[in-house]
């Protein structure tokens, strides 16, 4: 070999040396790039959507928030990349405790052993990059083959396995990772097992995290009391910072345009959602809750402050049928365009001689003038014992009448939603304010499948009511002294 050759040949070699250098630098700097240099095939630099992934996780560690929901279609590398994150994380920070939980140990499992090989993985081929090459100081502990639990050197646990089944008891994490703790349909549609997720979540792993510490949960959106509606709902007041990240494989149904085209086509995505149905493949694929979309009214309008054209302060009352159903009473304002702004509910599954002095209060607070009361079902003796109970407490302004309803209520509900929807409004706080007749309407599904239905009947009673005014024997407002 000639001298030229020869300095031709280390040229080269040094060339490729410090190209091979550059990509293990931008590797171990940034995430996208550790991506891109293991799983080439997957993390391709046209994929926008898993670019932008990766910079979510990134970008989440950094930031002083506490949680991150992560929402993304099945097979779109959601589970893959949280896994190399975790690997990304402990090369950078070989002290670092993770812990995973799925919604069984196996699973859990499996996400831990695909992580550890991918730490242990040896060179097979001279240009073959492995973990070791860009993380050097990143190795196991000699010994810790568990599958569920191991550690890297320097640390007595890197990496914890568990489920709502399983136990983590005594060990402290920095990173926290929930995946998957729905099984499917069955499971999403059971408040039990909803409930299970959420008390495992909260009172055995949260106590986990150290302080400081990250928690990551990935989901598909089943149901809107899942472990991440939960959190979206109640966490924030508890003092977490969220970071809500949604990925919808259908961005555009009018064109066509999906999140991956590659991973997922619209042709594909249109069979699958004909096989599932709607409701669970919208779940799967477009992150909509089942009980959301199905919910029977759509929107709810609010205000922050009472207009000023009212011209009469209504009640309407449906006292509860068994002990199980909820005596639903609320109170708004009527307003001379015709809407109805709810300012007071009473709604609860207190006894009868309870309800009777709440229900007597609350028409003397708000200074009532008209009360309906549904006479089915005890409802005109409890109308003749509010309504005593009113007078002795000094309020005599209300009129008081009990009426008997005979229409279906199923029907009356739907045939009703429509004008509940445009012509009710309520409190923009009425979430915390009255949280059980909230829930009970923001969940009420039109196809019937419901517990309870006292709320949307007694906010039917309002459409009912305005709708058939004169009916009523309305009395002259000016007679009641209304101001």
């Amino acid at each position: 070999m000639t001298m030229d050759k020869i300095q031709k040949y280390r040229y080269l070699k040094e060339l490729k040396q410090l190209k091979r250098e550059k990509l293990l630098r931008k590797a171990r700097d940034d995430f996208f790039s550790y991506c891109q240099l293991m799983i080439p095939d997957l993390y391709k630099s046209d994929r926008k959507y898993l670019d932008d992934l990766c910079r979510e996780f990134e970008e989440f560690m950094q930031s002083d928030d506490d949680i991150m929901l992560l929402n993304l279609p099945p097979r779109h590398a959601k589970s893959t990349t949280a896994g190399r994150f975790v690997e990304w994380c402990l090369g950078r920070n070989p002290k670092l405790r993770v812990a995973t939980g799925s919604y069984n140990e196996d699973m859990a499992t499996d996400f831990s052993k695909d992580v550890r090989e991918n730490i242990a993985e040896e060179r097979v081929l001279d240009d073959q990059i492995v973990y070791s090459d860009i993380f050097p100081k990143a190795k196991l502990k000699h010994g810790s083959a568990a599958a569920k639990r191991w550690a890297l050197h320097g640390s007595k646990l890197s990496y914890l396995a568990t489920s709502p089944g399983g136990s983590a008891t005594g060990k402290g994490f920095d990173l926290l990772i929930v995946d998957d703790v729905i099984k499917g349909i069955v499971e999403a549609t059971n408040e039990n097992e909803l409930q299970k997720h959420w008390d495992w979540f909260t009172k055995q792993m949260l106590s986990r995290v150290e302080k400081g510490g990250k928690i990551i949960v990935i989901m598909t959106r089943w149901h809107s009391k899942d472990l991440a509606g939960r959190i979206i709902d109640e966490m924030p007041a508890m003092g977490y910072k969220l970071r809500v990240v949604v990925k919808k494989a259908l961005l555009n149904e009018k064109t066509h345009e999906m999140l991956c085209p590659e991973i997922l086509s619209y042709e594909d995505f249109k069979k699958k959602r004909a096989a599932m149905g709607p409701a669970i493949a919208n779940a799967n694929y477009q992150q909509e809750p089942i009980d959301q979309k199905g919910r029977l009214y759509q929107k709810f309008q609010t205000y922050d402050k009472l207009p000023d054209n009212i011209v009469k302060i209504w009640n309407y009352t449906d006292t509860a049928d068994t002990g199980k159903d909820y005596l639903s009473s609320p109170v708004w304002a009527e307003t001379s365009d015709h809407k109805a702004y709810l300012i007071d509910v009473l709604y609860t599954q207190e006894p009868m001689e309870q309800t009777e002095n709440a229900h007597a209060n609350m028409i003397m607070r708000n200074k009532v003038n008209h009360v309906r009361v549904e006479g089915n079902n005890g409802g005109r003796g409890f109308k003749r014992n509010a309504e005593r109970r009113a007078k002795e407490l000094g309020y005599h302004a209300a009129y008081w009448e009990d009426f008997h309803q005979s229409a279906n209520k199923q029907s009356r509900i739907l045939s009703n939603s429509a004008w509940v929807e445009n012509n009710v409004y309520y409190p923009e706080d009425w979430a915390i304010r009255w949280p059980d007749f909230y829930e009970a309407m923001t969940t009420y599904q039109r196809a019937g499948k419901n517990a309870h239905d006292d709320a949307p009947d007694s906010v039917t009673g309002i459409a009912d009511t305005m709708n058939a005014e004169e009916k009523l024997g309305s009395i002259n407002i000016a007679d009641l002294g209304f101001r």
